[in-house]
């Protein structure tokens, strides 16, 4: 991975002026984890850790104080170790090479964090992400508090610093939109050579997994240079789509059933999500048609209400609209039980065939952080009385979209057998997803769709898979 020092000094200078005078942050990356005796899972990095420092290397810390100096806890340099694991930056390049102010060995830490955290107003760390994380603190606050016979004060306040990064990360700036057109690129041209090699080896008369696809998927992406896949792929042949996390496995991919890869590319330490359905041998029947088009549909509703100024929900309850209609249309809800579109939707008639939500936040993660409630907004509650389940849900008004916020759009279709459908329809699962940009672009209507370097449309994936 490049790192910027500039990109990533001013995102700390950010996080800094919110910190308040006699304010001092801590972040750590992610430890390693053990995979099996002698071998770890390939590393990866602790999002908030590397927005602030760039730096991808494990067992490091980043102390960041009110009046912004940064101090980096890494890696000694160890030859032997270096053998064996790979180079390391170490304390004595880590100022140049990051643009931290200061670099120790972290070998040092517990040596260090009680005196920085003397005579600090307020103690700031990202709670409920790193296991163990709020009882070493404590225990670096007990050695300041011993101390207080010599006149060292305790900080009195500690406080959540996923509450400013959140917010800081859930608005793009111009860096990680560029690494998240590419990383949408990857997948997207992963998913157009898993759908052709599919239906070659199928016209083919061959032995066609749902392996054989993903590996597609996962050639292409390090081909481009993609570092991992975003999350684990889901490539579900026939009924298996109808599991809405189900993984890539062994089931075989059959003429005349669909597909539905979800899969994306991480680059660089930034997400992309992209869900296609297509059928295997390259031709929608009519019943796949059918209700692929009406997926369709509702996610160009859910499209068409992503704006600036709308509302985080506003996507969902669009998809929501045309899904229902559809679905008492097809015969997928009883009308004699729900006579109108309002009454269907009212009692969440839809949810046995849609039950997921039709946007999340991406970025760094593929669920994204940052809050879905408007923060200027957040004492106006209302609760409402689950009509399947009977909860109580307490509501508050949903996020107004701005420029630079990315979500993912994707409404779906999972029909399984049942005497309450047609059975035409049965062990169909449809879900079509895009990343989309909220933009004041005026080249766009409202969003940038960022991963439609595939297709969604059925005739175009049909002369794709044809080609």
């Amino acid at each position: 991975m490049m790192t910027n020092p500039t990109l990533y000094a001013a995102r700390r200078a950010r996080v800094a002026a919110q910190l308040g005078d006699g304010g001092i942050a801590i972040v750590p990356t992610a430890p390693e984890r053990p995979r099996n005796r002698d071998a770890d899972f390939p590393f990866r990095h602790d999002s908030y850790f590397y927005y602030l420092t760039g730096f991808a290397e494990p067992g490091a810390w980043l102390v960041l104080t009110g009046d912004g100096h940064s101090l980096l806890f890494c890696r000694p340099k160890d030859m032997e170790r270096e053998t064996w694991d790979g180079i390391r930056l170490g304390p004595d390049a880590a100022p140049a090479a990051l643009g931290v102010d200061e670099a120790r060995c972290v070998d040092e830490l517990d040596q260090r964090l009680p005196r920085l955290l003397e005579n600090r107003a307020a103690v700031w760390y990202p709670f409920a992400t790193h296991a163990g994380l709020h009882e070493r603190i404590d225990g670096w606050l007990c050695q300041v508090r011993q101390r207080a016979r010599h006149g060292a004060l305790v900080p009195e306040a500690q406080r959540d610093l996923c509450a400013v990064l959140d917010e800081m990360r859930l608005v793009k700036d111009a860096h990680e939109l560029e690494l998240m057109r590419r990383a949408a690129r990857i997948s997207a041209n992963a998913h157009a050579r898993a759908m052709q090699r599919g239906a070659r080896m199928v016209r083919a008369g061959q032995d066609v997994r749902e392996y054989h696809l993903e590996a597609e998927l996962l050639h292409e992406f390090r081909r481009c240079g993609a570092q991992f896949p975003a999350y684990g792929s889901i490539v579900a042949a026939g009924a298996n789509a109808c599991v809405l996390h189900y993984r890539a496995g062994d089931a075989p991919v059959r003429p005349g059933e669909l597909v539905l890869i979800d899969a994306g590319c991480e680059l660089d330490g930034y997400a992309s999500d992209i869900t296609r359905t297509f059928p295997a041998d390259g031709k929608f029947t009519g019943p796949q048609r059918e209700l692929y088009q009406l997926a369709l549909a509702a996610q160009q509703a859910a499209i068409a209400a992503t704006r600036p100024g709308a509302r985080f929900n506003d996507p969902h309850d669009a998809a929501v609209k045309v899904l229902t209609q559809g679905m008492i249309d097809l015969g997928l809800i009883d009308k004699n039980q729900h006579p109108t579109l309002d009454d269907a939707i009212a009692q969440r008639a839809y949810f046995a065939h849609y039950m997921h939500r039709t946007s999340h936040w991406l970025g760094m993660d593929v669920h994204d952080c940052g809050g879905y409630a408007e923060p200027s907004e957040t004492g106006q509650v209302s609760e409402r009385r689950d009509p399947l389940s009977g909860e109580i849900i307490r509501e508050r008004p949903s996020r107004i979209l701005r420029p630079g916020m990315v979500l993912t759009i994707e409404p779906g279709l999972y029909v399984r057998p049942s005497d309450k459908v047609p059975n035409a329809f049965w062990n169909i699962g449809i879900r079509i997803e895009d990343d989309a940009l909220v933009t004041d672009d005026p080249r766009f209507d409202g969003c940038e769709l960022i991963t439609r370097d595939v297709s969604v449309d059925p005739d175009a994936i049909e002369a794709l898979m044809a080609g």
